[in-house]
């Protein structure tokens, strides 16, 4: 007999009242009297089914009363509908099947855990109800991104991981090598990385964007969603030396219209996380953060502010407030200054754009004053920057000029200057930090709880 998921049984249970159904599982308790026992069962949905085990109908009720919480099983028996009880149904059990035991060592017991024990455990951390809402999050928004990109005609690319540029300029890359760390070839007192793999230095990525490039002056409208790498020595909770980035570039598209695009796109992803992890999200409010559903829905609801940078700078300077950091034109904001923005200002999303260009990536259009470029961050209640994007800079001269000034070294960009030298146009494109997004999605405060195998400064595990 094929089994039910537990998911689709939730949905439909009414319709397999008194009847046979086969599901699978986990046992999350094991209760049992002389003769009859009580099994919570779960296979990975939010929402676990009782299990009625009845020893005159189960032969080997001995052998399953004496699993350990963590076993699987296998489950035959008649849905019976409990209207008046905790749960909407259990499941009398006819036969049940134990798939494999679960030694004693078992460390998810049926007390409450912290999050920090947790995640020294993260092979089997989300058998429980907050990584197991944490990740199917995860999962849905990740869908949810898809399906906005998809039904509006973008192209999805895979762009490399192994690059030899630096596409954000801040030198905080992995490098990647095949040479003998312990004895490598020297060439006039350096290593002579002519003689590695590739026949150069090359790095792990830290984004997709300029490869993605050349594809979108090909079809328009891309976007790559894919893993990034950024060995920045920062050993804080929201920055993780392996993390996803979702990057769409569009040409035809100027500042504005990047700025409508995003407010569509992230109102469309929480709307749909909202729709199809109501129980998650239901949870996660109750325990882990009790504004979070409030939260979401004003995201969803507000129209977003789009604000000048140096409007913000005057706003911060003459707040009421005693910043750890000082506030003057010229400086890469932080988090407090972004949330005071968010959270006490305007209370809803902020476009912060326009910033000083000494303090932005090479490639992002220079504006008219001569002093800032036409990029835009979105500052979010409750975490400060989300997205950061631009308008691209289209101007073959210009851009030269900035990787000048920049010290880079122009022929190794090339191949992306030819994007400007055939058919150069007005372009922009933006960065999501995916788990930042989890993050905001779950009311999780540490990117370490939405990876499953986090990667950060000092420790790996796995």
């Amino acid at each position: 007999m094929k089994r039910i998921e537990l998911r689709d049984l939730h949905k439909t249970f009414k319709q397999f009242a008194n009847k046979e159904v086969t599901v699978c599982g986990w046992a999350r308790t094991v209760r049992d009297s002389k003769n009859i026992a009580f099994v919570e069962l779960n296979d990975g949905a939010f929402k676990s089914v009782q299990i009625v085990v009845e020893k005159d109908k189960v032969k080997n009720f001995d052998e399953v009363t004496r699993q350990n919480v963590g076993a699987s099983f296998e489950v035959k028996g008649k849905l019976l509908v409990t209207p008046n009880a905790q749960q909407p149904f259990e499941i009398n059990a006819d036969e049940v099947n134990v798939l494999g035991e679960c030694d004693l060592s078992y460390p998810l017991q049926k007390k409450r855990h912290t999050v920090e024990f947790l995640r020294t455990i993260p092979t089997i951390r989300a058998r429980g109800n907050l990584f197991n809402a944490v990740f199917r999050i995860r999962s849905v928004a990740a869908f949810a991104i898809h399906k906005f990109f998809n039904e509006r005609n973008f192209v999805y690319v895979h762009t490399p991981i192994i690059t030899a540029n630096d596409c954000e300029g801040a030198g905080e890359m992995f490098q990647v090598t095949t040479l003998d760390m312990n004895k490598p070839p020297m060439k006039d007192g350096k290593v002579d990385f002519s003689k590695d793999f590739f026949g150069k230095k090359v790095s792990l990525t830290v984004s997709g964007q300029i490869h993605e490039e050349t594809l979108t002056h090909a079809f328009g409208k891309t976007y790559t969603f894919g893993p990034t790498f950024r060995a920045e020595n920062s050993n804080t909770s929201r920055h993780a030396a392996e993390f996803w980035m979702m990057e769409p570039e569009m040409c035809f598209c100027d500042l504005q219209e990047l700025m409508d695009s995003e407010e569509e796109m992230l109102k469309f992803v929480i709307s749909y996380v909202m729709q199809e992890c109501a129980d998650e999200l239901a949870f996660l409010n109750k325990f882990v953060d009790t504004s979070l559903l409030e939260r979401l829905s004003n995201i969803v609801s507000s129209q977003f502010v789009r604000l000048d940078y140096t409007d913000a700078i005057e706003i911060l300077q003459k707040a009421n407030k005693n910043f750890v950091f000082p506030v003057k034109w010229g400086i890469d904001l932080q988090s407090e200054h972004e949330r005071y923005l968010t959270e006490e200002v305007y209370k809803k999303p902020v476009f912060l754009k326009n910033y000083p260009k000494d303090i932005k990536a090479f490639y992002m259009r220079q504006n008219d004053d001569g002093k800032t470029v036409a990029a835009v961050d979105l500052l979010v209640p409750g975490i400060g920057e989300l997205i950061g994007g631009s308008q691209r800079e289209e101007r073959l001269e210009k851009l030269l000029k900035r990787i000048e000034e920049l010290s880079l070294n122009a022929e190794d960009y090339a191949w992306y200057l030819d994007t400007r030298r055939f058919g150069t146009n007005v372009h922009s494109g933006y960065g999501l930090g995916f788990e930042r997004l989890v993050m905001y999605l779950t009311g999780i405060s540490n990117i370490r709880d939405v990876e499953l195998f986090p990667r950060t400064v000092g420790g790996i595990f796995g």
